[in-house]
């Protein structure tokens, strides 16, 4: 009997995963669910989509009928509502109806969503968030609706984090005003030394033309549509276009949580990539390793689908070792004199 192989999420550890077990073991029926509708595509991309007018065409890698043809099945639009561990089946939803489908093997790559602040949760309607294509697509007719009413967009962008400053940056790079709230007193504080901070802050005011402010705890929002306040602490600043919330990510857990595979921030994984059920794996974004960490990075995510695929397909020898890989911020001029933190 051909082993089913179920894969929930279509990023790149997904998708990664898929053609290569399918690769490794023809023998084997591939079956990918996925949200997605608009295909495959590169969300490290998703930073630079303001000054770039084909990114809409040139972030999608490959569409999901050119992987259906290579042999994968794929439920495109599908949102998966229930895992059922003990009948190792998934309920999911599409175009109206309910349908399930059946596994032997399941690899959860359920990437992670935007985090954003419990205190903005009230506030939805008045910021966006930078984390899905089509958030790129809203976030771009939003911009084509500001220039024809202000001529020069003028946007808030919440955190100073790695996705904060490549936003900012490229916001600026398409000739918008930007201004940078950061709570802490340095940017990418997780990713960078002091020194460095410092010098991709003087880059950001100076060369770019980023205004950046420090120190600031960005209590909520105000306004309509396109007439915005950002309200902090002792002061509010008025006149804005839009905002975009860039605080960090979130793994997906909650399908995994309501099936009771054990979770923490992300979902817990042996060396072996292995939930608390032996059949089910994560991987990506979502995939808490025992180190407590989680490698949301390109290098490790496509190293733990490459290493996931040989291992299930009988292919492979020892656990998963983590690759070495060096995040980096995509700012223009910016070299970093000491190595990235992680």
């Amino acid at each position: 009997m051909t082993m089913q192989i179920a894969i929930v999420g279509s990023g790149i550890a997904g998708v990664t995963f898929a053609e290569e077990i399918h690769k490794l073991d023809r023998q084997l029926h591939v079956t990918l669910l996925t949200r997605e509708t608009c295909g495959y595509y590169s969300r490290p991309l998703l930073s630079h989509c303001f000054s770039r007018t084909d990114i809409e065409t040139k972030i999608v890698l490959k569409s999901f009928d050119a992987l259906a043809a290579s042999g994968i099945a794929v439920e495109s639009g599908a949102e998966v509502s229930q895992l059922d561990r003990s009948a190792k089946t998934l309920r999911f939803h599409k175009g109206g109806e309910e349908k399930s489908l059946g596994y032997d093997k399941l690899v959860l790559a359920t990437g992670s969503d935007a985090l954003v602040p419990p205190p903005f949760h009230s506030q939805a309607g008045l910021f966006h968030v930078l984390n899905s294509f089509d958030d790129l697509v809203a976030l771009r007719r939003l911009r084509e609706k500001i220039i024809t009413q202000h001529s020069r967009p003028r946007w808030a962008v919440i955190g100073g984090g790695l996705i904060g400053c490549e936003v900012s940056v490229d916001l600026a790079k398409a000739g918008d005003s930007v201004v940078l709230f950061h709570a802490l007193p340095r940017l990418m504080e997780r990713q960078l030394t002091e020194e460095d901070s410092a010098t991709l802050l003087a880059l950001l005011w100076e060369t770019i033309g980023v205004e950046v402010l420090l120190d600031q705890a960005v209590q909520g929002f105000s306004g309509v549509e396109t007439d915005l306040s950002v309200s902090l602490a002792s002061d509010t600043m008025q006149g804005f276009h839009g905002i975009i919330v860039a605080c960090g990510f979130r793994p997906r857990t909650e399908l995994a949580q309501a099936a009771g595979l054990q979770t923490r921030r992300g979902i817990l994984v042996d060396e072996y990539l292995a939930t608390s059920d032996p059949d089910i794996f994560a991987i990506g974004d979502s995939a808490e390793l025992p180190d407590g960490k989680l490698y949301a990075y390109v290098t490790p995510v496509r190293s733990q689908a490459l290493w996931l695929a040989k291992h299930l397909s009988g292919q492979g020898a020892g656990a998963w070792q983590i690759p070495v890989f060096k995040p980096k911020a995509k700012v223009p001029g910016f070299e970093a004199a000491m190595p990235y933190l992680f």
